[in-house]
């Protein structure tokens, strides 16, 4: 997501680059090539003329100090006015009463039902909830069978009734059922609908009347760009909705939904969705997103979904392991776990500074460790406790079993042998210390 526009940015950040100060002449001819960027990443014209004239206005009232470049002040300007256009700070849930309604509303094939049981896995593991998902699409083949698979997934009950085709009567039996089970939170999925069919309008708009939910969340397929933009709108001048999500933001979108929504309707966005897992759900940060636009990575998120899958106490008993020089294969599959668990590899590259452009055209298999995994799962147990017995003639069974060639063995041996070295080193403090000692300054000092 965003690639295209980030390197329309960078093209229309060069019209500055190497001019000593910021003149009404430059700064225009750069706001036109930003206005362009945004056109063509499907934003809303009125949103992307407003933006770029608040942009053109901010930039002609700074002064350019020596130590930076008009072109840097200018990206400054940018992430600060990105972050106000996409709603400035990341919109919480209302959770506080009990039981909380959730109303999830949208359009067909938006993601409606996958982001149901991702909000479900959200509130009961970061928010200590104790959701309850109500089955309320009765026109969908199979969208029953859907979220009580997806309820089975993230372990937390579904409310379903099969004999009734009346989704008022099945959200209101819903909330009846977590008020007499002590579920705090209820969920519940809708059918997807058009802005333009006016019954099932009419139906959701019933719905929320029978429900009075605390929270309607409008999920939107970013991927349909401009449109969800309008259809949101629509949406929301029936059910007046307190927030959006995005999904699919994992796929080819330009990224115009996400720029426009909030100015469009003035709701803020309150999740996105990048990809189909469980775990692949994200509170919006504003901030941080207008940070990745721009090329800027987001090492916070980055950081948070690693911290996600720390857990303090096997954090600790591996040190102590590493310290011995005890560290083997057992311990680097558990690694390799934990990362799989943080997201899509591609997503969590570009989320490092700098890093995202440099991978934008190369393809980053979410399989790549597989082959890792068997040539480790083809070694004896005695042998991933032991690495240092692993041997030419065991190395040549081993990639036997696994079906890769020797070569792969020899290079995971020598890559897991060096990684040992190094962690090793740096878990002795007075060690590590020296070593950072002898590293080369950068131009910040270190």
């Amino acid at each position: 997501m965003f690639d295209n526009l980030q390197d329309k940015l960078d093209r229309a950040f060069k019209v500055l680059k190497g001019q000593g100060n910021i003149t009404e002449i430059n700064v225009a001819e750069t706001v036109k090539e930003i206005r362009k960027a945004l056109l063509d990443a499907d934003v809303n014209y009125k949103t992307a003329k407003a933006f770029t004239d608040d942009v053109k206005q901010k930039a002609l009232g700074e002064n350019v100090l020596s130590s930076i470049s008009p072109g840097q002040l200018l990206t400054k300007i940018m992430n600060d006015e990105l972050t106000q256009l996409m709603g400035g700070t990341a919109a919480e849930l209302e959770l506080g009463k009990n039981p909380t309604v959730i109303l999830i509303a949208g359009l067909n094939g938006a993601g409606k039902t996958t982001f149901t049981g991702k909000l479900a896995k959200y509130l009961k593991e970061k928010k200590g909830k104790k959701p309850l998902l109500v089955a309320g699409d009765v026109y969908r083949p199979a969208a029953i069978d859907q979220l009580e698979v997806l309820a089975g997934q993230v372990d937390v009950p579904v409310y379903t009734n099969r004999e009734s085709n009346d989704p008022i009567a099945i959200a209101q039996e819903g909330v009846a059922e977590a008020k007499k089970n002590g579920n705090n939170v209820v969920i519940v999925d809708t059918a997807g609908r058009l802005a333009i069919d006016e019954a099932l309008m009419n139906e959701i708009s019933a719905v929320k009347d029978a429900t009075n939910p605390h929270e309607i969340l409008f999920v939107v397929d970013s991927m349909t760009g401009q449109d969800a933009v309008n259809t949101a709108k629509a949406f929301n001048d029936r059910l007046d909705f307190t927030g959006v999500v995005l999904t699919k933001l994992d796929g080819d979108t330009r990224g115009g939904a996400a720029l426009s929504i909030k100015s469009v309707v003035n709701k803020p966005i309150k999740f996105i969705g990048t990809g189909e897992k469980m775990e692949a759900l994200d509170v919006f940060h504003p901030d941080r997103m207008a940070s990745r636009i721009l090329g800027m990575g987001d090492v916070i998120s980055l950081v948070e979904r690693a911290q996600q899958q720390f857990d303090e106490k096997e954090a600790a008993a591996l040190q102590k392991k590493i310290r011995k020089n005890k560290f083997d294969f057992n311990d680097f599959v558990s690694q390799i776990q934990q990362i799989k668990k943080m997201g899509n590899m591609k997503d969590l590259m570009g989320m490092i500074p700098g890093v995202g452009k440099a991978i934008k055209d190369v393809e980053i298999d979410d399989d790549a460790f597989k082959p890792i995994e068997a040539i480790i799962g083809s070694m004896t147990p005695f042998e991933r406790e032991n690495p240092d017995v692993i041997d030419q003639k065991r190395r040549l069974r081993i990639a036997k079993g696994s079906g890769t060639d020797i070569n792969d063995v020899n290079k995971l041996m020598k890559q897991f042998n060096d990684m040992r070295k190094m962690m090793k080193q740096f878990s002795n403090p007075a060690v590590a210390a020296k070593m950072m000692r002898g590293m080369p300054k950068t131009p910040f000092g270190r």
